[in-house]
Parts: structure tokens; C-alpha cells; sequence
């Protein structure tokens, strides 16, 4: 199985493309045991998702051990200010108790032997010239803001993301 099915098996079938998203990229892999005690803070969390005071239709789910994925149905309400603000405390929280990094925005992931790797942005063009990836690598695309957006375009080569234009993607000989 594709990794790019496996996401497509993982995201929830029942909320409509222009669904919002969000990903958060640890800085580490959870364990299996923490992942199974964050997917239960995570769920305990969208369950109760309100804003102004209305249930939010949403789902939360940490993917390959890595990324924590929330989306929100907004056809009934628009999340925002404080709803946003309750996502980002559970996320805070989950920080704290696993010392991993949710917030590190200089840190990028490819997906390298079927599996997520972490490189640091500033070391991205000498994985690139040492031949560790090339502009074919996929990478995943954390910018990614609706479900449609996160099933087709989180999972990139490197060539076609926001990335390459900031990278010199000759293959180094």
C-alpha cells in the first residue's frame, strides 16, 4: 500500500474537501504507547471542540507516529479565536508531556525508506549535493489548510513544493 492511500485510509471519509486543516510536525517520533495516549487526548479534545458555544463537527488523529493532524468541518460554524486557541493548549499540553516539538517550523520532513524523516531546513541543500534525497523525494507540505489540499498535495516531491525554489536541485555529480 502507498503511503498516499494509507493517507487517504486515515483522514475521515464523512468531512466534506474544503474542510479546514492543520498539521503539527514532532520534532521526534512518538513511541507506540505515547501515540496510543495521544490519539485518546486528541479525541478526548475534538469530541468537546466548541466555538461560541456550539459543537464543532472536528477529528484529530496522530499519523505515522509524526504529525498531528486536526480538521474542522466549518460548513455549520467557522473555527476561530478561542476554538483555535483550545487546539493549540491540547497541543501545548502534549508538548510538555513528551518533551517533542510541535511548533518548529525549521524543521522539514521527507519521507525517505518508507519512512518520515526530520532535517533541519538549513541542512536540506547538503542532503541534497550528498545525494541523501533529490528533487524527487517527497516531502510533506505542512502548509496544506483543507482535507481536499492535505489528501492531495501533503505528500510532494521536493522539485514541486514551495521548497524548491530556495534549494539549488542539480543533481550533484
Amino acid at each position: 500500500m502507498s503511503l498516499s492511500t494509507a493517507i487517504q485510509d486515515l483522514i475521515p471519509a464523512d468531512f466534506p474537501g474544503n474542510s479546514r486543516a492543520w498539521v503539527y510536525q514532532s520534532s521526534r517520533p512518538f513511541s507506540e504507547q505515547q501515540a496510543l495516549e495521544v490519539n485518546e487526548q486528541l479525541k478526548q479534545f475534538y469530541q468537546q471542540w466548541m466555538v461560541h458555544g456550539k459543537e464543532v463537527k472536528g477529528w484529530a488523529g496522530l499519523l505515522f507516529n509524526r504529525f498531528i493532524v486536526l480538521m474542522a468541518d466549518e460548513s455549520t460554524h467557522e473555527v476561530s479565536g478561542c476554538s483555535i486557541d483550545s487546539s493549540v493548549r491540547v497541543l501545548k499540553s502534549i508538548e510538555r508531556q513528551y518533551e517533542a516539538k510541535l511548533f518548529d517550523r525549521l524543521s522539514i520532513t521527507f519521507l525517505i525508506n518508507d519512512k518520515p524523516e526530520a532535517l533541519p531546513m538549513n541542512q536540506v541543500q547538503y542532503a541534497l549535493d550528498k545525494g541523501y534525497i533529490s528533487g524527487d523525494t517527497l516531502l510533506f507540505n505542512n502548509l496544506v489548510d483543507t482535507k481536499k489540499d492535505l489528501l492531495d498535495n501533503w505528500l510532494q516531491p521536493l522539485s514541486q513544493s514551495w521548497l524548491s525554489s530556495r534549494l539549488d536541485l542539480k543533481v550533484a555529480g
